[in-house]
């Protein structure tokens, strides 16, 4: 391989993380469309290609993200509501074991900590919630889907067609955060893009140009080495 090729991937990959403040400049459809055609160049089992992409902008974008912040407000204050606004399918355990668990907390307190919040502060812990269903001011919205027909491998196969939007916006100077939160409100989302009830909402993804500022865009996830995931075989 041309070692300029593998230079420009790796460095697009190992780019890419999740930024949770954007600026607010808008990212024409040329460029969209651009993203989502390579990213369709995604493997999935037997040729299925089974992503359906939502993506959302200007007044659409204003009316569903205040719509599930309005929801998601209701839900802070009256923790019952969680029975109405349930996932579409578990994506975390039910229960945490190790190193599950000790990964998800340095993520959480990293965070947290970068933004002076402390243990115990419940409403700033909702505030920051509540960034997530303004898609921490992104001027673009994704919501992807499957057929809910389809089996576990479809899950895998937009899986790694979501990689690819990411990976491709970033080749364009675009950033990205990819969120499972916006499930749990899979209902409001469904029929605010008009989704057929057939389909099942994977996740979300904020889309633009990252606000070079704010302090929350320089936490960078640690990555363990390829040691402790890797078993070499000979």
């Amino acid at each position: 391989m041309d070692q300029q090729l593998q230079q420009a991937v790796d460095q697009v990959i190992t780019s890419r993380h999740s930024v949770r403040a954007f600026l607010n400049t808008p990212i024409d459809r040329k460029t969209l469309k651009e993203i989502l055609q390579v990213a369709s160049r995604a493997p999935s089992g037997t040729n299925t290609q089974p992503w359906r992409v939502y993506v959302v902008q200007g007044r659409k974008r204003d009316a569903l993200t205040e719509k599930v912040c309005t929801a998601q407000s209701a839900l802070f204050l009256n923790p019952e509501l969680a029975k109405k606004y349930t996932e579409t399918f578990p994506y975390y355990p039910e229960q945490w074991l190790s190193p599950y668990i000790e990964r998800r907390r340095e993520n959480g307190w990293g965070l947290y900590g970068l933004l002076k919040i402390q243990k115990g502060e419940k409403e700033k812990m909702a505030q920051q919630q509540l960034r997530n269903f303004k898609l921490f001011d992104a001027p673009v919205g994704l919501f992807f889907t499957v057929h809910k027909s389809l089996g576990i491998g479809a899950k895998m196969d937009i899986a790694m067609m979501i990689q690819n939007v990411m990976l491709a916006a970033k080749a364009r100077g675009l950033d990205t955060c990819p969120q499972a939160a916006w499930n749990h409100f899979h209902s409001i989302v469904l029929s605010e893009v008009h989704a057929s009830s057939d389909e099942e909402l994977v996740c979300g993804m904020a889309l633009g140009y990252a606000d070079p500022d704010h302090i929350v865009n320089t936490f960078i996830t640690p990555r363990v080495p390829v040691e402790d995931f890797a078993v070499f075989i000979e």
